[in-house]
C-alpha cells in the first residue's frame, strides 16, 4: 500500500511537502478550502517547483469553486511544472462549501463538469452553460493536448460511485469505507491522527495537538449530516452544542468550520476537555506503532491503496517521520 500526505492549504505547506518527499511519501494531496486556505493551485505550483519526485494533487476539488477551463488549464500548467506526477482528485464539497453556507455539489452536476474537464484537457471542443470552448493554449503556454492525468472521485454514496466508475480512475474515500471500495482499482484513504507512544494516554497534549483536529470532525460530521441530535451521543457533545447554538443560526457555519483540519476551536475544545478525547482511537488512525499498523493492514483488506494522512500539530516534519515509521513496521 502507498503512503501519502495531505495537507489543509497553508503558506508553509510547500516547506512540508518537501519533507515529505525526503522522507519517501508518494503524493502529497492538498486541500481546496478557499475561505480559510492560501490558494490550492499556486500552492502546488512552489511545490512543484521544490521537489523532484513526490506526486502532487489537489484533493479535493470542488466543481461549483472555478468554472471547468480554470481547473483544466491550472491542472496543464501544474502538468508542465511536474510532469508525470500529478493527480487530481474532485469531491461534492464538506469544509469547501458547508463553510460557505452551501449544500453539497449534486452529483448530476458533478458528472457533467468532470466529462467537460476532461474533454478540455483531450483538447476537444465543449459545450459549457451555452457556450462553445475549448483550451487554445499555443505552444510554450501549456501542455500540448492531450494532457493525461488519473482523476480520483470522493464519493462515499452509491450516486458518488457511479460518477467513479463511469468517470474517475480512483477513488477518494475519508470518515468511512464504502462497501464499493473494492470495486476500485485505485482508493486513496485519507485518514487523521498520530502515533502515540506505548501508554500515551489520549488527552497528552501531544494527542491534542496532533490528532485532536481529525478527531474533531467527528463532531463537525455528525452536526452536518445528521444535526444536533446525533452530536449529543457523542462524548463531549452537549459542551460543543452549548457553544455553537449560542451563536446566531444563520452562522452557526462558520464557528462549526473555524479551525477546520487545523485546529481546536472553541467548541470543540470544550468537547474535548469535557471527555470527547476518549474516542480518540475509534475516529482517527491513532495508537501506538503497532496499532497503526494493524489499521493499516485492515484498510489494505478493504481495498484502500493508497494511505493518506494528515499530519497536524506544531510540528509536521515530526508526525510524518513517525507515520511513515509506523507504516514501515
Amino acid at each position: 500500500m502507498l503512503v501519502s500526505c495531505a495537507f489543509p492549504t497553508a503558506l508553509d505547506t510547500p516547506d512540508n511537502i518537501v519533507v515529505a518527499e525526503q522522507l519517501g511519501y508518494h503524493r502529497a494531496w492538498v486541500y481546496d478550502t478557499p475561505q480559510q486556505s492560501a490558494d490550492v493551485w499556486m500552492t502546488l505550483a512552489l511545490a512543484a517547483d521544490r521537489t523532484d519526485r513526490i506526486g502532487l494533487g489537489p484533493g479535493v476539488l470542488v466543481p461549483s469553486l472555478r468554472h471547468p477551463m480554470v481547473n483544466a488549464a491550472a491542472t496543464a500548467t501544474l502538468s508542465a511544472l511536474a510532469p508525470g506526477r500529478v493527480a487530481v482528485a474532485f469531491g461534492t464539497g464538506f469544509t469547501g462549501r458547508r463553510a460557505m453556507g452551501y449544500g453539497a455539489v449534486r452529483w448530476s452536476f458533478m458528472a457533467s463538469y468532470i466529462r467537460a474537464y476532461r474533454a478540455l484537457l483531450r483538447g476537444e471542443v465543449i459545450e459549457w452553460e451555452g457556450a462553445t470552448m475549448q483550451m487554445l493554449h499555443p505552444a510554450g503556454h501549456a501542455p500540448a493536448r492531450p494532457i493525461e492525468v488519473p482523476i480520483y472521485i470522493g464519493a462515499l454514496g452509491p450516486k458518488g460511485n457511479t460518477v467513479a466508475r463511469d468517470l474517475g480512475d480512483g477513488l477518494f474515500a475519508t470518515l468511512q469505507s464504502p462497501e464499493f471500495m473494492s470495486e476500485h482499482e485505485h482508493v486513496a484513504f485519507l485518514e487523521w491522527g498520530t502515533v502515540l507512544d506505548d501508554g500515551e494516554p489520549t488527552d497528552s497534549e501531544h494527542a491534542r495537538d496532533a490528532a485532536g483536529p481529525g478527531w474533531a470532525l467527528s463532531l463537525h460530521g455528525a452536526y452536518e449530516f445528521a444535526g444536533p441530535d446525533a452530536v449529543r451521543t457523542l462524548p463531549g457533545g452537549d459542551e460543543w452544542l452549548d457553544i455553537v447554538e449560542s451563536h446566531p443560526d444563520g452562522r452557526r457555519h462558520l464557528f462549526v468550520h473555524a479551525d477546520h483540519c487545523v485546529a481546536l476551536n472553541a467548541a470543540d475544545e470544550a468537547a474535548w476537555q469535557a471527555g470527547g478525547h476518549r474516542t480518540l482511537r475509534e475516529v482517527t488512525l491513532s495508537g501506538t506503532r503497532e496499532e497503526i499498523r494493524r489499521a493499516l493492514d485492515a484498510h489494505e483488506a478493504h481495498g484502500v491503496t493508497e494511505i493518506v494522512i494528515q499530519p497536524c500539530g506544531p510540528a509536521v516534519d515530526r508526525e510524518l517521520e513517525r507515520f511513515l515509521d509506523a507504516a514501515r513496521i
